[in-house]
């Protein structure tokens, strides 16, 4: 038993985060505050790495 007691607490410190996680998700989806968060960040993601590929597009572009 001594053997398998670190095993089983990773997996339950594992399944207390998942359930934070969870519950987070839920209570986020229910206020609706999600929106503006997710925004911001797929914004700043499509100018980061996006823009990467405009400006070599754009310098190799025939005048």
């Amino acid at each position: 038993m001594h053997a398998l007691l670190p095993y089983l607490v990773m997996l339950g410190f594992l399944a207390a985060v998942l359930g934070f996680f969870t519950w987070l998700a839920r209570r986020i989806r229910r206020r609706g505050t999600a929106g503006g968060a997710m925004s911001g960040a797929l914004a700043s993601y499509e100018e980061a790495f996006r823009a990467t590929s405009h400006a070599s597009h754009y310098e190799s572009r025939p005048e």
